[in-house]
């Protein structure tokens, strides 16, 4: 049967092609090109002033260094319209306020080396010319060899005028012993940014807890912070305010009124750390941690597990402690540059010196654990 039916044999379909054959055709290799200098300030900027909070932190610790023993901090919608803060320090020489904020322009650095003894909150001469270049800032400064005060405004890391066809010059004009500020429309030519704060509100309650972290740790420092426009104060703190005075006007009579001082030191590892810190009365469901290295605000995850462990022995299930822990190292261990915005720092010895802070907590909390109390 097969003999007899009519069979088509096909040929060859197609011919097969080696696999580099079906690669497309590569472009050329793209240039590399430097990137403007204005497109490297703005990306260093938001690297730097990632929020609010952020720019006013750099801001804070500015004028702490200035030897301000007063700061009066006012915000707009969450800092984002308006961040001003006035301080009494020694103010701004006039013939430095042409370079103020120009990148890597500092007071307390001279050579690399320097930054091994660093013992000042800022020292890259970076926040000021951070926030020129995302917002307009103007300054205004006095200091007490001056016969007045000086104004000047910025843009992009230098002098502008006030207004068109005006000098960029500082300009003399009324004013107190110490710097003022403003901070206005900030990222406002970064609009994806700008985009991303939902929530006045939620800002400002950050921008609270920078200034009251601050209160706390600056002992002899008066802090007040409000609302544009509103006569009640967010905080109002007085320079004579002990510390766990700052802590019961930011945090409450409750934690305050239990609160136990710690105080360790070891010259092997070159560290003294003091601080209050909640005894076993008192617990709540998120520890909060208020921790300065150097007398700067940081974060350690390291240490805040530490903390919770220790109290682990000593609160029911689930609670947590209120800690403030000051922690001054010797400069020479401390790396202070591994993050733009200072918030983490590299230390040598730390699980050592964790440790000596935990067993002087762990002691504390022992002395005391006669007098807990419980709830029937």
């Amino acid at each position: 049967m097969a003999d007899a039916m009519d069979i088509d044999v096909l040929g060859p379909r197609g011919i097969k092609r080696k696999a580099e054959d079906n690669r497309p055709v590569p472009d050329a290799p793209k240039r590399i090109k430097a990137l403007a200098q204005d497109v490297v300030n703005k990306i260093a900027a938001g690297e730097i002033i990632v929020a609010p909070m952020h720019a006013l932190k750099e801001l804070i610790e500015n004028a702490v260094d200035a030897g301000s023993t007063s700061l009066e901090i006012v915000v707009k919608d969450g800092g984002l319209k308006l961040l001003q803060i006035t301080d009494n320090g020694h103010g701004i020489n006039k013939d430095d306020m042409t370079i103020l904020c120009e990148r890597f322009t500092t007071s307390k650095l001279k050579a690399f080396e320097d930054l091994t003894s660093i013992g000042t909150y800022g020292f890259r001469g970076e926040a000021l010319a951070s926030i020129s270049h995302i917002a307009h800032l103007t300054v205004t400064t006095k200091t007490a060899d001056s016969s007045c005060a000086w104004r000047a405004h910025y843009s992009d890391g230098k002098l502008v005028p006030a207004k068109p066809g005006q000098s960029a010059e500082p300009k003399p004009t009324a004013g107190r012993g110490g710097t003022q500020i403003t901070v206005e429309d900030l990222f406002y030519n970064i609009r994806q940014r700008q985009k991303a704060f939902k929530s006045h509100s939620e800002e400002y309650a950050k921008i609270l807890d920078v200034v009251g972290r601050y209160a706390v740790h600056c002992e002899g420092v008066a802090f007040s912070c409000k609302k544009h426009g509103d006569s009640v104060m967010g905080i109002s703190i007085s320079a004579s305010a002990t510390t766990v005075d700052r802590i019961r006007q930011i945090h409450g009579s409750a934690v305050a009124s239990e609160l136990v001082r710690f105080d360790v030191s070891d010259d092997k590892w070159g560290f003294h750390a003091s601080g209050w810190t909640s005894n076993a009365n008192y617990h709540v469901k998120k520890t909060t941690l208020l921790l300065f290295i150097n007398h700067r605000a940081v974060e350690s995850s390291a240490i805040r597990k530490a903390i919770d462990h220790t109290y682990a022995a000593f609160l029911p299930k689930g609670g947590h402690p209120f800690t403030y822990l000051s922690l001054d190292i010797d400069p020479t261990r401390v790396d202070v540059n591994v993050h733009p915005t200072k918030r983490e720092v590299n230390f040598l010895n730390e699980d050592e010196i964790i440790e000596s802070v935990c067993a002087a907590i762990s002691a504390q909390l022992s002395k005391v654990d006669t007098s807990r109390t419980f709830m029937t």
